[in-house]
């Protein structure tokens, strides 16, 4: 049995100044190193003596969440680029609002881009695919990895062996600080039995 929990970071300053987040290296926010800590201590408590590795994107509010998650399990993260946020171009390190009215390009499908630069959704899977093929062969039984609500939304989809094409038609996305347990059997057959869980955050 393999067991992967997934970690969306807690809240970041990008989230309360209006700013992009992506691929700019926004510090976590006071409140979010507390939410990291109360994350932190009650994985702490269900995980018990189970050893776990953990994956962590490289972005800094990411990096910090996994830290001090990692602070009370006794293990420092591994930090992976495969795990960063979407690229999203030209409108990194400018405002939300900017993006909003800037924009070169809907996205409608898994293929269109907001900005000439950015990443399309299937870059982004094709980014993931060799770091997820990777972690679901490998023999590390117990996995923590820590990144990103688009990210992560495209690792779900990834998990439930349904193609890129069907995020034309729907994902699932979590909230900051949220915790997501998924499990795959002997048989190779997989489970998400807990998505996005913000009570680890009370």
């Amino acid at each position: 049995m393999k067991t992967i929990i997934t970690i969306q970071h807690t809240q970041s300053v990008h989230h309360t100044n209006g700013m992009v987040g992506s691929w700019t290296d926004w510090e976590l926010s006071e409140l979010g190193v507390k939410q990291a800590d109360k994350i932190g201590k009650k994985l702490k408590n269900e995980l018990q003596e189970k050893n776990f590795v953990m994956y962590s994107s490289d972005l800094l509010r990411a990096r910090q969440t996994a830290e001090n998650v990692g602070r009370h399990l006794g293990i420092s993260p591994e930090l992976r680029k495969e795990l960063r946020e979407r690229n999203l171009g030209k409108c990194c390190g400018r405002s939300v609002q900017w993006l909003r009215e800037n924009q070169e390009q809907q996205e409608r499908t898994i293929d269109d881009r907001l900005f000439s630069d950015a990443e399309s959704r299937r870059d982004e899977w094709n980014r993931l695919q060799p770091f997820f093929d990777e972690i679901m062969s490998n023999d590390e039984e117990n996995i923590i990895i820590v990144s990103h609500g688009d990210l992560l939304s495209v690792f779900n989809t990834m998990f439930l062996n349904l193609g890129v094409e069907s995020i034309n038609n729907g994902e699932m996305f979590g909230l900051p600080g949220g915790v997501s347990y998924m499990f795959e059997s002997d048989d190779g057959k997989r489970f998400i039995k807990r998505i996005s869980d913000m009570s680890y955050l009370v």
